[in-house]
């Protein structure tokens, strides 16, 4: 790979992924609409907006990269559009999904526990489907229907001190603020991985003869009773919580069941995944800290 193309990567792991582009000497080529600023004058910018599709056929004319970063698909619409766009101008289409692909089973998941390559297609834009369908859809009609290889990395909640949606932060503040939090059952246990190291796994796969989908995340898994355990140790304060079975209440995370993934597929391919249990306490600690430096301005 010696030059690539992301769609997105403004903001959160989007930016790690570029920069470890950047970090291997690959030649990277950012587009966007243009609405947030991007951290790195190295790269190239296209303009484009991908529900206008007149802008995203003609904002990639007459060019072509070695492989390709999807991180803005959100549907079947997007992955056909890609697909028409992108013919004849890659080598691999790598695209970001999420382990919101699988059902909450109460048990590890593996890739095979959804399959793209048979289940059915309906074509529909973003506000056609709910979260988990509409990466159903894309990853359905890329593995269908994509003239060119294609990698689907389904990645599980991504943490880092840039995680947009704050949803740990929520837990943060609830125990800091001696605030109730309402979850449905404690013992459900979850996967995560951090935002460096999902940017380095994205890099990395686009140098592998890897094709399909691949579950991507840190070793171990942690229940919601040992995240709040975490967040009692860095603040000191013990979490309120109630247990709760009503939607209203139901806060991020709240899961009824188990919802992990293996990640033996990636690790027998050679990536060296980080203990979840060694760089979470550690962002825990760095998120607080960055709390209190946002509150004492």
């Amino acid at each position: 790979m010696k030059t690539a193309l992301v769609l997105g990567g403004t903001r959160f792991f989007g930016v790690k992924l570029i920069q470890s582009l950047l970090d291997n000497g690959i030649s990277v080529t950012v587009a966007t609409r243009g609405n947030a600023p991007i951290p790195f004058s190295e790269v190239e910018l296209i303009q484009f907006d991908r529900d206008k599709v007149e802008s995203f056929y003609s904002a990639f004319k007459s060019r072509k990269w070695d492989v390709i970063f999807d991180q803005i698909c959100y549907s079947s619409i997007d992955a056909r559009n890609a697909i028409e766009v992108f013919e004849n101008k890659t080598k691999k289409y790598i695209f970001t999904s999420t382990l919101s692909v699988y059902d909450i089973l109460d048990r590890e998941l593996f890739e095979n526990d959804f399959d793209p390559y048979s289940y059915p297609i309906k074509l529909g834009k973003r506000e056609d489907f709910t979260y988990q369908e509409g990466k159903r859809q894309a990853e359905s009609v890329f593995f269908q229907k994509s003239p060119f290889p294609v990698v689907a990395v389904r990645f599980p909640i991504v943490l880092g001190v840039n995680d947009y949606t704050e949803r740990m932060i929520y837990y943060i503040n609830k125990v800091i603020d001696e605030e109730t939090i309402y979850l449905s059952n404690l013992d459900a246990a979850i996967s995560f991985i951090n935002e460096d190291e999902a940017g380095k796994f994205l890099s990395w796969i686009g140098t592998t003869d890897f094709l399909g989908p691949i579950n991507t995340c840190s070793n171990g898994t942690v229940t919601l009773k040992e995240l709040l355990a975490y967040i009692e140790e860095a603040t000191g304060i013990k979490a309120k919580v109630e247990i709760s079975q009503d939607d209203e209440k139901q806060t991020p995370y709240a899961i009824p069941s188990t919802w992990t993934m293996s990640n033996q597929k990636a690790s027998d391919l050679g990536f060296k995944f980080q203990s979840l249990h060694e760089w979470l306490p550690e962002l825990i600690r760095k998120s607080i800290k960055l709390r209190e430096k946002k509150l004492n301005k």
